[in-house]
């Protein structure tokens, strides 16, 4: 968990993003909804231009993503929802600059809004990489294979894609208790 910066960002229970995704404004539902449903990182979100949503998927450009390579992700219906209610521009950058159109949203701009809306409902130890965090951990949870997460988050290496996903103790007790003979 973060703590002053320090360690890595939380992992998100079903009830933490329950709560937040339904207090946040329709804007940031959208912008912590592609992370989530994605598993961008914040930088990929805010980057993203209208002309990166096409035929049911949001296309993450090589320019943009820290590996260099273009990803391809489905929209499921719960992220549609929040693009469709956030009044998203049809063309330009999805979450432009207030100062500037021509440029996107700064990420810290992002984080501001995210500690906003954390204080007010009490989640600890989130940062805009929480959201990553959660979906590859949620993946892995539902037994997607590892390979496939690792396309979807365009790790380089699998043992990169490992320092994102979380193990709690009821999984450490669950795989102890499937040794038997």
């Amino acid at each position: 968990m973060k703590v002053d910066r320090n360690g890595q960002a939380a992992i998100l229970t079903e009830s933490e993003l329950k709560e937040f995704f339904g207090y946040a404004s329709p804007k940031y539902r959208a912008v912590f909804g592609i992370c989530l449903f994605t598993g961008c990182r914040i930088s990929e979100c805010l980057s993203l231009r209208a002309e990166d949503i096409v035929n049911g998927y949001i296309v993450l450009r090589k320019k943009t993503t820290k590996a260099k390579n273009t990803r391809e992700i489905a929209i499921n219906s719960t992220l549609q929802t929040y693009l469709d209610g956030a009044a998203l521009p049809t063309s330009g950058y999805l979450f432009p600059s207030k100062n500037n159109p021509n440029k996107p949203m700064g990420s810290q701009s992002a984080d501001e809004m995210l500690n906003k809306y954390c204080d007010m409902l009490g989640i600890q130890g989130a940062s805009t990489h929480s959201f990553r965090r959660t979906a590859l951990t949620m993946m892995c949870n539902a037994g997607i294979p590892l390979s496939v997460i690792q396309n979807i988050s365009g790790h380089a290496s699998l043992d990169m894609l490992a320092r994102y996903l979380g193990v709690t103790p009821e999984q450490k007790r669950g795989a102890i208790a499937a040794i038997t003979f």
